[in-house]
């Protein structure tokens, strides 16, 4: 458990790499484990192994998810993620006494575990603990979203951020949500103001990004 525990209520951003930047999320398949397990582990009566998960039917999976839809508590709130090869980004609202903390616990192990399984490889796959970032005010979280979402555009890995599949953002200029993001009533803005939004800083994100003067890593190191 971290030493100072994350208020109930409040968003974070949160932020974690690989070891030595060893790229940790390679192929299709990577991308998903890893957003299938944030999907499940967020619901605190989730008691299973993801491994253990896969091997039930797909009757009693879905018998499981919907049950945990219905009944069970959840750890967070996702607001935004992006996945990219070394890293990943999330904003999370805590919902529950420590509940980023035991739910990124989970999500770490979960992935660590099948990482190294399917790649034969052993030892620890993080750097460390995530890092966190308070968002302060309902401005700083839209704008943090434009700074995820814009992710893979700064890297170099893309052009347009909509064509980065494991990001959240092809959901903000949908009306369809992939089922893990919950950012109703948080932000005043339509679909296609949004993309104009994130697309008038692409430019400007993509020149900061080289000389490492972004958002999070001004904070964290």
């Amino acid at each position: 458990m971290r030493k100072d525990p994350l208020a109930n209520g409040s968003y974070y951003h949160i932020l974690n790499r690989s070891i030595a930047q060893f790229q940790i999320f390679r192929e299709a398949d990577d991308c998903a484990r890893f957003l299938q397990i944030l999907n499940l582990y967020r619901y605190e009566n989730f008691a299973y192994k993801y491994s253990n998960f896969l091997e039930l039917t797909v009757v009693n999976q879905q018998a499981i998810i919907s049950s945990l839809k219905n009944d069970s508590p959840k750890f967070v709130k996702t607001v935004a993620y992006c996945i990219m090869p070394t890293h990943f980004h999330l904003i999370l609202g805590q919902i529950g006494n420590n509940g980023i903390s035991k739910f990124m616990a989970k999500v770490l192990n979960s992935y660590s575990r099948y990482f190294n399984l399917r790649y034969k490889r052993k030892g620890p796959l993080w750097e460390g603990h995530f890092k966190n970032v308070l968002v302060n005010s309902d401005e700083q979280l839209l704008h943090l979203t434009r700074y995820i979402h814009l992710n893979p555009v700064s890297a170099g890995l893309i052009k347009k951020p909509e064509d980065w599949t494991f990001s959240s953002y092809p959901g903000y200029l949908s009306s369809k949500t992939d089922g893990l993001c919950e950012y109703d009533g948080l932000f005043n803005i339509s679909s296609k103001e949004y993309k104009k939004f994130v697309n008038s800083r692409a430019s400007y994100q993509k020149e900061l990004s080289k000389i490492k003067c972004i958002l999070i890593e001004d904070y964290t190191g």
